[in-house]
C-alpha cells in the first residue's frame, strides 16, 4: 500500500464571499481549496503584503533560558500552571526532541530539512507555560502508559503530520525488528510489537460522512458535501476499540464559505442537498460527533482529546512583514504575542468547537493549540514540501505549503502537551 494516503492539501485562490455580517470573517479569510499530495495554490491579491509597520529588534528578539531555570519551573505545582498560555523560548540544548535524519517514518511533504530548507532554527522552540514548564518527554515511560493499548489521532492530514511526530518521538526507545508501520484506505499505523500497542492515524477530515472520505476524493477538487447527522459505520466501530482518541477538524470546512448537505443516503448519485454556510455545518456536525461520544465511548476504557484548529499562515500583513510571500523564508516565531492575529483564520471554529464540548457529559480534554501555533509563522514548510525546482523557489506564492508543519517542529509540542495528560502530569 502507498505510504502517506491521506497526502498533502493544496491551496488554490478562490471567490470570497462577504454578503452578509454572517459571514463578515470569511470576507477576512481567504478560501482555499486543499487537494492532496500536491502543491500550494496561489496566493489572493488582497492578502499580499503592504509597507506596513515593522516588529522592534526588541520584539524580534531571541529568548535564551538556562536548563536550571528550566528544572525549577518544572517543579512548581501543576495546578497553579495553564499548559496553554505562556511563549515560546529559543532552547537549542533541548531541542528538538531528535534529528530529522534519524527518525525513518517522516515523509517527504513535512521533511523540510531533507528537502533543502536552508534554516533549521524552527527546530529549537520549545514551548514555555506561564508559571511552569511541560514535563520533559521521556518516551520509554510513555511506551509503558501505551502497553497493551491503541492510540488514535482522527482527522485530517494535520493528524497525519502530528501522527508521525508521535511515531518519532518514541521509535527510538524501541527496539531494532521490534516496531513497523502498516497502511490501509482509511488508516496508517505504527504497531509497536514490544509493547503490544499502536499509534494509529484514521482519515475523517469531517468527522462525519463526506465526500472527502473515499480515497478518490481526497483530492479537494469538488464541493464540499456532508450529511452532518451521521458517522461512518467504520469509524465508530474502529473508534470505539480505541483506549487514547486523538480527534480534529478545521482544514477542510473552510475551503468554502458554504457546504452541501445531503439528504438522505450519500453516495455518488446524491442530488438531493441544502447549501448552508460551514461554520453553521460545523457544529451540526460536530454536535452530531460530540453526541455519538457521549453515547457510544466508554469513560472507563477511553480518554478523549480535541485539538482546537491549527491556523493557516498564508498573510503576512498579520505579522506585519511588508517582504514577506506567505510563510515562505520565515524563520522566527512572532515573539510580539500582544499582535491579535485574525486574518488568516477563522476563529468561529475554536468558538464552536469550545462550546459543544462544554456541553458534552463525556469528560473530553480540550487541547488549546491553535493560540501557541499562531505565532509559529516559521514552522511550516513552505516551498520545501518537496526537493523545490527553480520554478517553485520563483514563485512561493503559487507553491508554499503553509497548511502544514515540519518535522521536527511544532508538532512536537502538540505532542508534549498530549504527553503531559497522558501521563498524568498535568
Amino acid at each position: 500500500m502507498e505510504q502517506g494516503k491521506f497526502g498533502n492539501l493544496k491551496l488554490q485562490h478562490c471567490k470570497l464571499v462577504s454578503t452578509t455580517v454572517a459571514i463578515f470573517l470569511i470576507s477576512l479569510l481567504p478560501c482555499f481549496v486543499f487537494s492532496e499530495h500536491t502543491d500550494s495554490g496561489s496566493i489572493p491579491s488582497h492578502l499580499k503584503s503592504d509597507k506596513s509597520h515593522h516588529r522592534t529588534e526588541q520584539e524580534d528578539k531571541e529568548v535564551f533560558v538556562s536548563t536550571k531555570q528550566v528544572e525549577k519551573l518544572r517543579s512548581e505545582p501543576k495546578d497553579s500552571c495553564d499548559i496553554f498560555t505562556g511563549k515560546w523560548v529559543f532552547d537549542n540544548k533541548t531541542h528538538p526532541l531528535y534529528r530529522e535524519d534519524e527518525c525513518p517514518y517522516i515523509q517527504q511533504w513535512i521533511s523540510c530539512t531533507k528537502n533543502g530548507r536552508p534554516d533549521s532554527m524552527y527546530q529549537s522552540w520549545r514551548w514555555q507555560p506561564k508559571g511552569c514548564s511541560l514535563p520533559k518527554f521521556n518516551a520509554k515511560l510513555f511506551l509503558e502508559k501505551l502497553r497493551g493499548k491503541r492510540l488514535m489521532f482522527v482527522g485530517d492530514s494535520i493528524h497525519q503530520n502530528q501522527w508521525m511526530s508521535l511515531v518519532c518521538l518514541v521509535q527510538s526507545a524501541i527496539s531494532p525488528g521490534k516496531k513497523r508501520t502498516a497502511f490501509s484506505t482509511y488508516s496508517n499505523r505504527f504497531i509497536i510489537e514490544e509493547y503490544n500497542a499502536t499509534i494509529e492515524s484514521y482519515w475523517a477530515p469531517f468527522l462525519v460522512k463526506s465526500n472527502g472520505d473515499p480515497p478518490k476524493m481526497r483530492n479537494g477538487a469538488s464541493n464540499i458535501s456532508i450529511i452532518s447527522d451521521s458517522i461512518s459505520e467504520k469509524g465508530q466501530k474502529t473508534w470505539k476499540r480505541t483506549d487514547y482518541l486523538i480527534f480534529d477538524t478545521y482544514a477542510w470546512w473552510i475551503k468554502h464559505p458554504t457546504v452541501r448537505l445531503i439528504r438522505g443516503p450519500f453516495d455518488e448519485r446524491a442530488k438531493e442537498y441544502d447549501v448552508i454556510e460551514a461554520h453553521v455545518a460545523y457544529e451540526r456536525s460536530l454536535r452530531t460527533w460530540a453526541k455519538w461520544v457521549d453515547e457510544h465511548v466508554d469513560p472507563s476504557r477511553t480518554e478523549v482529546f480535541f485539538n482546537s484548529m491549527a491556523p493557516l499562515h498564508v498573510r503576512a500583513l498579520d505579522w506585519n512583514n511588508a517582504d514577506a510571500v506567505m510563510c515562505e523564508k520565515e524563520t522566527t516565531p512572532i515573539l510580539n504575542m500582544s499582535i491579535p492575529l485574525e486574518g488568516s483564520n477563522d476563529h468561529r471554529y475554536f468558538a464552536i468547537a469550545e462550546k459543544v464540548i462544554h456541553s458534552m457529559k463525556f469528560p473530553i480534554k480540550f487541547l488549546n493549540i491553535t493560540t501557541l501555533s499562531e505565532y509559529r509563522k516559521d514552522a511550516h514548510p513552505s516551498i520545501y514540501n518537496k526537493v523545490p525546482s527553480p520554478e517553485q523557489k520563483a514563485n512561493p506564492a503559487k507553491y508554499s505549503d503553509c497548511v502544514h508543519w515540519c518535522v521536527p517542529g511544532l508538532p512536537d509540542t502538540w505532542n508534549e502537551l498530549l504527553y503531559a495528560y497522558i501521563t498524568n502530569q498535568y
